[in-house]
């Protein structure tokens, strides 16, 4: 399983999370993570080297041309194609002026600004939500989904949907798949001990052990009605990484053992 990437710092929030362009047609939004934001804003805005937007942000500097480059062309694309753009989610920590000693400047940020910009209380913010999906139904294995159906909830509402192939990324990538689309939250069947603590390193609340219609298991969730395991656990998920190297092929882990 490939090690979960480091959390950025940022030094606030954004003042506004999204842009629509005017005669747009187009709207499905493309998301640009918090990390991608700040290395915008520092680099392009504040005219910093990559050296001293890593310096600032706690990672390394070729960590810094990844997401440069990633945020460019999300920007270069939400222009040419007249797309929505959505500031949302991401691998970060907010320094809010609690590190003043550490970010390399003198932050002026108020502390009150710390509070977590993808909350997963209703009515704050918004969810993006997202259900291993096959069918209409929750499918029973994490690691093996081959597409998500990703919910966006605004006030306790859902706003829009989408399905979403996962272009055969495994259990160690998923965790980063999902970030990149915004997610902070999953609904799932059964999840192996590594996945949950990718998920949790990247901030996504998990739900596991859930069964049935996809929609409707998220609509039980915003009416505080979900019916989860918080104890999760797929049962043959560590042998199927162990030295036998055994597989389970398609079937739902929370169902059935393997045979």
């Amino acid at each position: 399983m490939s090690r979960p990437p480091r959390c950025r710092r940022i030094c606030s929030m954004p003042k506004a999370d999204r842009f629509c362009p005017v005669g747009g047609t187009d709207t499905e939004p493309i998301l640009l993570t918090l990390d991608e934001y700040e290395v915008i804003r520092l680099v392009d805005l504040e005219q910093q080297t990559h050296e001293q937007c890593a310096e600032q942000m706690d990672i390394s500097r070729s960590t810094v041309q990844e997401i440069y480059e990633s945020a460019r062309c999300k920007v270069a694309a939400c222009l040419v194609y007249g797309k929505p753009l959505h500031i949302t989610g991401g691998n970060y920590r907010i320094c809010g002026g609690q590190e003043n000693d550490l970010c390399g400047r003198r932050c002026k940020e108020p502390a009150l600004r710390t509070k977590k910009f993808n909350s997963n209380q209703k009515g704050e913010n918004i969810m993006r939500i997202a259900v291993t999906y096959e069918n209409g139904q929750i499918f029973q294995h994490f690691g093996h989904t081959e597409q998500f159906k990703l919910y966006e909830v605004e006030d306790g509402k859902i706003t829009g949907s989408e399905v979403v192939d996962t272009n055969g990324s495994g259990h160690g990538a998923l965790a980063g798949f999902l970030m990149q689309h915004g997610v902070n939250t999953l609904i799932c069947g059964g999840i192996g001990g590594g996945a949950q603590a990718a998920l949790a390193e990247a901030g996504i609340k998990l739900y596991g052990g859930v069964s049935g219609d996809a929609d409707a298991a998220v609509n039980a969730l915003l009416s505080d009605n979900l019916g989860y395991d918080p104890n999760v656990h797929c049962s043959h998920h560590d042998h199927e990484h162990g030295e036998g190297g055994h597989t389970c092929g398609n079937h739902g882990c929370g169902s059935h053992s393997c045979h």
